[in-house]
């Protein structure tokens, strides 16, 4: 049985003191400019955010500052839960507010695909190159955030991120058979992207329709979206943080993503 040694987080405090470690945001600032995913018109959208001001030091409110928020869950960097999606809509625990918080924390491995995606906006990660990462740096370990680096944060305007063109979206993401081999073969709480959504921008097309989400919270992963900063993580090594909102219900939340690296 493990043995807890209360040194161990008066050194992790020591360590983020001393500049041993970093905590690194990998969170876009959310306002009003925030880009949501478009969807096709027969369906509901998703609003961005409004900011109503209740109070700002004046007659409804002399001495605070506050605001309504009205927004959908997933605007921004966002948690996706498995009840989000139909195929997890029947699994324990599968909503904001019942999935166990231990979930929220893991090690971080980063797939940098920069390159891949310079030359090719609709990239699709396969299992073999997840294969060949692991060859390098040993396989995913249990309860890990497997995070896809691709430079698609970098875009700063809400027509360059979406990338919406002829047939659609065109944004990078997961083969069908990549997510499926991820949620099945490799017990890993679920992945991160820097996209809009965890889905390529052309998934709406493919035979099975949005295959990442299908098969990560059909298997009670989770998708965290519209990541920034991960050019500041190591292959491996990082701790992330992803706590979502406590909804009751809840099929996602827009959240504050932070991983502690080494300096």
């Amino acid at each position: 049985m493990y043995s807890f040694k209360p040194d161990i987080l008066a050194q992790l405090i020591e360590q983020l003191d001393g500049g041993g470690l970093k905590v690194v945001d990998l969170t876009t600032p959310l306002g009003p400019e925030t880009p949501v995913i478009d969807l096709p018109p027969m369906f509901a959208p998703s609003p961005g955010l409004t900011l109503t001001e209740i109070s700002r030091y004046n007659e409804a409110g002399p001495a605070w500052y506050w605001n309504v928020l009205h927004l959908g869950e997933h605007t921004g960097t966002h948690f996706d839960a498995p009840i989000h999606w139909v195929s997890g809509k029947d699994l324990p625990n599968n909503a904001t507010d019942t999935i166990p918080p231990r979930k929220f924390i893991g090690p971080a491995c980063v797939l940098d695909l920069t390159s891949d995606v310079e030359r090719n906006p609709d990239f699709l990660l396969t299992v073999e190159r997840i294969q060949a990462w692991e060859r390098d740096n040993g396989q995913i370990p249990a309860g890990a955030w497997v995070l896809l680096r691709t430079g698609w944060s970098k875009r700063t305007s809400k027509e360059e991120f979406l990338n919406a063109g002829e047939g659609g979206a065109h944004s990078p993401g997961f083969a069908p058979e990549c997510s499926q081999w991820l949620a099945t073969q490799r017990d890993i709480l679920g992945v991160g992207v820097e996209t809009v959504g965890t889905d390529a921008g052309q998934a709406g097309g493919f035979t099975s329709p949005f295959p990442n989400h299908n098969f990560m919270h059909g298997n009670g992963r989770f998708g965290i979206t519209s990541l920034i900063n991960l050019d500041q993580l190591p292959t491996t090594g990082a701790v992330v943080i992803a706590a979502p909102l406590k909804i009751v219900g809840g099929s996602g939340s827009p959240l504050r993503v932070i991983a502690i690296a080494p300096a």
